[in-house]
């Protein structure tokens, strides 16, 4: 798989890569221990370097990566983040300095590892300047525990501030096909200043993949169930979305998946989109995605397509949504 270089520090990254998150957290009951293992190592062997987790995820996420990419760890980028009270996303933002400490210690503990390549601020903590956090990963990496400086969901204001402080590697945010936010601010400030975009959910939560219509139900602990876009109306409605990539997988004997993953890809040359799965066959399908090459008449078209698209409900219950952006 070719690879992708993200922000100035010569971050280099497969194009695709793996967001851990679902194998344990989010998305309904834990993956089993050996075959989410046998997905993270088959990942690799497909050419993905790029590996995503996040103390929120749960410390049997970061112990499930560490243990699976111990045999090639020196082959791989892998990402955690840090930022929530108790590492518990429910309870709200903690990124004090000495609680950045202490994720960074249990992070390269649990991942098996002597550095954090990626170490992203999960979500703002609007009580601590963004000068302190970027100043304590700025000590982290002079210690050697640390190698690059992330954001996650922060607004333009935030990232500039960050990037004065300590260079910002890449920004993690929600982009696809169905939420295009980050093309008015975000997306020409990261141009402007040499930072890597990682859009997470790249297939709209599975929605693109076309496999979830208004009928599909989900595990009661499914993140999903809470969310506006889900809603079985909401669904509905946006099957046209889904409708589009079919007609463009069609033509070019792709899936729907791979489109809107190479659409991302198309996009801009420091993207590099981390799907995550549960299943080897996804996987594969995602991996795909990047032998995919749209024309400019197929981003035209696709283009023309979309904006005719009007998509219904919010990405994140209110709650949530107050948490992005700053």
């Amino acid at each position: 798989m070719q690879k992708r270089k993200l922000g100035n520090g010569g971050l280099e990254v497969s194009a695709l890569g793996l967001g851990c998150m679902g194998l344990s957290f989010g998305y309904g009951p834990a993956t089993d221990k050996e075959e989410a293992i046998k997905l993270i190592r088959t990942a690799y062997e497909q050419g993905i370097t790029f590996f995503d987790t996040a103390e929120a995820y749960g410390a049997d996420n970061e112990k499930l990566l560490g243990e699976a990419l111990a045999p090639f760890r020196k082959e791989v980028i892998i990402a955690t983040k840090f930022g929530f009270k108790e590492g518990d996303s429910s309870k709200g933002p903690d990124s004090r300095p000495q609680r950045i400490r202490a994720v960074a210690e249990k992070s390269l503990q649990y991942l098996k590892t002597d550095v954090i390549d990626l170490f992203y601020q999960h979500r703002v903590d609007t009580n601590v300047p963004i000068e302190e956090v970027a100043g304590t990963i700025q000590d982290l990496i002079k210690e050697g525990k640390v190698k690059h400086f992330g954001l996650s969901e922060a607004g333009v204001e935030t990232i500039r501030r960050a990037h004065a402080v300590q260079p910002v590697t890449a920004l993690q945010s929600e982009y696809s096909l169905w939420w295009r936010e980050p093309e008015l601010e975000i997306i020409p400030t990261l141009e402007e200043l040499g930072i890597g975009f990682v859009p997470f959910s790249p297939l709209g939560k599975g929605f693109l993949t076309g496999k979830i219509d208004e009928n599909t139900t989900f595990d009661s602990t499914d993140f999903r169930n809470i969310v506006p876009r889900f809603s079985p109306d909401a669904r509905k409605a946006n099957q046209i979305m889904v409708d589009l990539l079919n007609l463009i997988a069609t033509q070019k004997n792709a899936t729907p998946a791979q489109i809107a993953l190479a659409w991302l890809l198309a996009q801009k040359p420091w993207i590099a989109p981390i799907p995550g799965t549960t299943k080897l066959h996804r996987l594969t399908e995602n991996t795909g995605a990047a032998n995919v090459i749209l024309t400019s008449s197929d981003l035209q078209q696709i283009e023309h397509a979309a904006a005719q698209i009007q998509i219904e409900g919010a990405r994140y219950p209110e709650h949530l949504q107050k948490r992005v952006g700053n």
